[in-house]
């Protein structure tokens, strides 16, 4: 079953000042840390064990909306991605373990 939930990141973040002066773009990581934190807010008793691998497409800007989209393909791995006003900023696949 697809999920989806949203988050952003507001300008104000400390990890934007130096990524990257004068056009503060979103960290990679911290986009995977925002999104698993709501994917795993729905899988109670559940740890992020591995990031199989994933793809960036786009950059994130501070202030945008990230809708975030994930499915379990199996009882301990899931596809997900993440999307800007539609477009696909990223896609990868996770396995989960129990904590």
């Amino acid at each position: 079953m697809k999920q989806t939930s949203r988050f952003l990141v507001p300008a104000a973040h400390p990890s934007l000042p130096g990524h990257f002066p004068g056009r503060p773009v979103v960290p990679g990581v911290l986009l995977l840390d925002e999104a698993f934190a709501l994917i795993l807010r729905t899988r109670e008793g559940a740890r992020l064990a591995a990031i199989e691998h994933v793809k960036f497409a786009a950059p994130v800007m501070p202030d945008q909306e990230v809708m975030v989209e994930w499915n379990e393909i199996a009882p301990d791995r899931l596809d997900f991605a993440c999307f800007v006003a539609g477009r696909t900023i990223l896609r990868g696949r996770a396995r989960l373990a129990s904590s």
